[in-house]
């Protein structure tokens, strides 16, 4: 299992990303447990939103190397994640790498903390931000996005939250992750005390021009993303990475 054990709090139901063996990475089992949960929770009214989260040190650390999902997979896991009738929080107190910006950014809304860290690493490994564009680059401030797209860089939660990834970033670096639990407790009362319509018709709305990206653009971009992973440069610069060493393109 991927998924640790739904918990289920006054119309607010967690679920929590639970592979610390290789970091919460994206492999083909937990997109389709995560798939399975987020439809479990559309079905049933009890459930008024939804908290996104993760055990360890590492919210998600992208794509699973050695045992990747289908690309199509993954977009419509982002996709059910936007066009969920009920708002999805995401509570970050780790790393987040490449996929998993994605999962992040498909989110409403999203609490991140100090020891947060967030890179979108994939032109270091020869590909490219891809499907991850979906709901990322609706949303993203595009200097930004132009920025980390390309150089790989590592920035911190305040960053995330200045150009658009996060909503908010809680606490200052060395303060306590339960930081992110408190800056939770008013959206969660908020979400709380709106109705299960409210909810559903002002999510249609804030989520619109993300669905459109999605309807757009999926097709090529998941056509994109499979032919850069069967590439020589991207197989060269998964070796690299699983070796722990630098692709030779490293100047």
């Amino acid at each position: 299992m991927t998924l640790a054990p739904t918990v289920h709090h006054r119309g607010v139901t967690t679920l929590t990303l639970d592979s610390p063996a290789n970091r919460n990475a994206l492999s083909a089992a937990l997109v389709g447990e995560l798939s399975e949960a987020l439809a479990g929770c559309a079905d049933d009214d009890t459930v008024r939103a939804v908290v996104l989260t993760h055990t360890g040190t590492t919210f998600c650390a992208g794509a699973d190397l050695t045992a990747p999902p289908e690309p199509a997979a993954f977009v419509a896991l982002m996709r059910a994640i936007v066009a969920l009738p009920k708002p999805v929080v995401a509570r970050v107190t780790g790393h987040v790498r490449a996929g998993g910006l994605g999962l992040l950014g498909a989110c409403d809304i999203s609490a991140a903390g100090p020891d947060a860290t967030f890179a979108l690493t994939e032109s270091r490994l020869g590909l490219a931000p891809a499907v991850i564009s979906l709901p990322l680059l609706p949303r993203l401030d595009p200097r930004a996005a132009s920025r980390y797209y390309l150089t790989g860089e590592r920035f911190d939660a305040a960053e995330a939250a200045r150009i658009g990834l996060v909503t908010l970033a809680a606490g200052t670096p060395g303060a306590c992750a339960d930081d992110v639990d408190k800056a939770l407790v008013p959206v969660l009362d908020g979400l709380r005390r709106a109705s299960p319509q409210g909810l559903r018709a002002s999510k249609e709305l804030v989520t619109a021009s993300v669905l459109r990206s999605f309807d757009s653009h999926a097709e090529d971009l998941i056509a994109r993303s499979a032919a850069l992973f069967a590439s020589d440069a991207a197989r060269e610069g998964m070796t690299a990475f699983l070796e722990r060493r630098d692709p030779p393109w490293v100047l």
